[in-house]
């Protein structure tokens, strides 16, 4: 545990004193009535004491300050606390393989019911932008906190062919990029822009520039790399099962998740890496995210019970001490 002014409990040095006092009074005290010669006598006249209770106001109240003073050194302890400066880009693929019944009733209707609650579920601090892409990259909504916004895009989201998973990328990092220079005082006092994080939810092979070309200047491992260097993690979430299907030219064609390639994005860029083959996996990877996301750890104030414990063993010890009808020794 730390301490935000840990030179109070050099006051536990004086506590120390205080208890080592009191049993040095105790001894004291016997050894005096020890003295008295006529123990038949003594007997008679000393007043009858209540056995070992009556230490317990002397006990209490030592603990009490004790307690209180490790309340007044200020015990710091880890807790979460919602960000109130943090980007998130949710980017979303909307290729063709994403019309597959694999996940009910299909890849995309899925995608967009988990999205919306994703967006419902973020700490109202963070901000939420959204990127669709197949053949190309938009971005639909620039980050901000309007929630319906995101939602609404989201509901409109279309169909198309190919998928440029890498252009996606590069398109959520300028989308951030250009709302931290465009926010009012800019980075923290320490020059530290706001977080940011990529989360990407794809299915399938990028296409554009090639299903080989990750490493080209704008594919998707290309991509991840650049993140990883701008500080902006991409979490990617492999969605569908591997014996997906669609109608395509007359015929079935297999679209197949490909997990290999969204772990290695999310490991190039620093980022997390799920995988989901039904709604309800996908809404707990969301929820997974969101609370990750939309919270940090902070060392906060924690002398609050410690204050409260010390309070309740001074009234106890002086309670204590009435009852009994005595004084400290």
């Amino acid at each position: 545990m730390r301490f935000a002014t840990p030179w109070w409990l050099l006051g536990l040095l004086i506590v120390a004193a205080m208890a080592a006092g009191y049993v040095w009074l105790l001894r004291r005290r016997r050894r005096d009535v020890v003295r008295f010669t006529n123990l038949e006598l003594l007997e008679t006249v000393a007043p009858k004491r209540p056995g070992r209770w009556r230490h317990v106001p002397a006990v209490a109240l030592i603990a009490a300050l004790a307690v209180l003073t490790v309340a007044l050194a200020g015990p710091q302890a880890l807790a979460k606390v919602p960000r109130n400066r943090a980007t998130v880009v949710l980017v979303i693929d909307v290729s063709l393989s994403m019309k597959a019944t694999d996940v009910a009733p299909t890849r995309l209707a899925a995608a967009q019911s988990a999205a919306k609650q994703f967006a419902d579920q973020l700490t109202p601090g963070v901000n939420l932008g959204l990127v669709s892409f197949a053949g190309t990259a938009a971005v639909l909504v620039s980050p901000s906190t309007d929630r319906n916004a995101v939602k609404n895009a989201v509901d409109n989201l279309q169909l198309a062919e190919s998928t440029a998973t890498g252009e996606a990328i590069f398109t959520a990092m300028q989308s951030i990029d250009t709302f931290s220079r465009s926010l009012q005082g800019g980075p923290d006092q320490q020059g530290v822009p706001p977080p940011a994080r990529i989360v990407l939810l794809s299915d399938g092979t990028q296409t554009v520039p090639g299903p080989d070309g990750e490493n080209e200047p704008r594919g998707s491992f290309t991509a991840a790399s650049e993140a990883q260097k701008r500080g902006m993690p991409v979490s990617t979430i492999s969605f569908g099962t591997g014996y997906g299907t669609i109608e395509l030219d007359g015929g079935r064609t297999p679209v197949a998740v490909d997990d290999a390639a969204m772990e290695r994005i999310a490991t190039l860029s620093g980022g997390r890496f799920f995988t989901a083959a039904t709604e309800s996996e996908l809404r707990a990877v969301y929820s997974d995210l969101s609370e990750e996301l939309g919270y940090e750890e902070r060392e906060v104030d924690a002398s609050r019970p410690w204050m409260i414990g010390g309070f309740v063993l001074l009234l106890g010890g002086l309670g204590a001490g009435v009852l009994l009808g005595r004084r400290l020794p």
